[in-house]
């Protein structure tokens, strides 16, 4: 039995975009006609409602608005959006509302009627600041709208994130630190800084760019991380620093095992029940299905007991301080003896901190992440 039930989020996904970049595996649809935004912000709110039909009545901590690129959407039909959203689900008092934006001027002309809507934080995806960089990225900013965007945003917004890659085609470990530097000057809250990676699917896969060498992708996360702790962005997980208690606390929750609802094309979501069940649904990924109501819901399946220890640690394991051993009972409504064996392994290997009280990765295990988890996915296996 579940007990309390954990906080709930909301995920939102439009899935439009300008133009697909070459590394971007996402549910995102480049835009061939006018977007649809008064019958898919519809379709969202339906598709809400079929999420609360079972009855939930938990406060919403956070609402996440990703994509594509949610600012294409104008800041009237976001504004209508949260309203009603929250004429059918109670917003916490201090409830985080996030939404991602590109730094193009068009996107900018739009920040005050986002923020007068209620989003509350800013994520601008950046990527990087050298020119040359940005256009082997596909991304259709330069250098000088990225700086002005984040200036923009600081004056309006409670909380700004930048979103900035490193191991980029070419990228020396000077350029990559520059680019880190140049977003460190700019005083967001919130630095997320991870490598770029091919994924299968993508443009970059089909024709794959020169990218730094091992050594090369090294010295840039030693030295950036470096860097970022000297301005005092702390790291809380993988790819995530935050100054002044700043965290993402929409992805903590995902972290840390909470229940969110997903609406929108390709959006997933995991929500607890009372009885102990916890579900998986997912949605149609093409935005003209998923507008259709009898195709929105692409597929659910519930999480048997034998996977939630790997599904738990998949999540907690990737935040540095890890979670509090509680959380695992709590959250799954597994007694932790169900991990000992693979938790003493972990802890003698040297990949998890040895401490009864938390379930936490070392340095070494943040380095090894990956041999880490697999770890729970054979105790997973040997136990189906």
């Amino acid at each position: 039995m579940l007990s309390p039930l954990p906080p709930l989020s909301l995920y939102i996904h439009i899935p439009w975009c300008v133009r697909k970049c070459p590394y971007c595996d996402f549910n995102s649809h480049a835009v061939r006609e006018e977007i649809p935004e008064e019958a898919y912000v519809t379709a969202l709110i339906d598709d809400l409602e079929a999420e609360l039909a079972s009855g939930e009545n938990r406060d919403l901590q956070s609402i996440f608005i990703g994509g594509g690129t949610p600012s294409l959407f104008s800041a009237e039909m976001i504004d209508s959006l949260l309203k009603q959203v929250e004429a059918r689900i109670p917003f916490a008092k201090d409830i985080e509302i996030t939404m991602e934006a590109n730094p193009g001027t068009f996107e900018q002309e739009k920040f005050r009627g986002y923020r007068a809507a209620g989003v509350n934080r800013l994520s601008l995806g950046i990527q990087s600041f050298h020119d040359e960089q940005l256009k082997a990225l596909g991304r259709i900013h330069n250098q000088g709208e990225a700086i002005h965007a984040a200036q923009l945003a600081r004056q309006l917004f409670d909380t700004i994130n930048l979103d900035l890659m490193h191991g980029l085609p070419g990228q020396s470990t000077e350029q990559a630190l520059t680019d880190l530097q140049q977003a460190i000057d700019l005083q967001p809250d919130h630095i997320s800084w991870y490598q770029l990676t091919i994924e299968p699917n993508t443009e970059f896969h089909a024709r794959p760019p020169s990218l730094p060498v091992d050594e090369t992708l090294w010295d840039i996360q030693e030295q950036g991380q470096q860097l970022l702790a000297q301005h005092g962005y702390l790291q809380y997980e993988i790819s995530a620093y935050a100054r002044d208690k700043r965290q993402a606390r929409h992805n903590l929750n995902y972290w840390q095992f909470g229940d969110y609802i997903g609406i929108g094309a390709g959006a997933h979501g995991k929500l607890s029940y009372p009885d102990g069940r916890i579900m998986r649904r997912w949605k149609q990924k093409q935005p003209k299905a998923y507008m259709q109501p009898e195709k929105r819901l692409s597929g659910e399946e519930a999480i048997e007991a034998d996977a939630l220890p790997f599904e738990f640690m998949l999540n907690a394991l990737r935040l540095v301080e890890g979670v509090d051993s509680t959380l695992f009972q709590a959250r799954t409504g597994l007694s932790l003896e169900t991990m000992q064996s693979t938790l003493k392994r972990a802890r003698q290997m040297g990949l998890m901190v040895d401490d009864p009280a938390r379930l936490a990765p070392t340095q070494q295990g943040r380095l090894f992440l990956n041999n880490l988890l697999e770890l729970f996915l054979e105790e997973q296996s040997a136990r189906s």
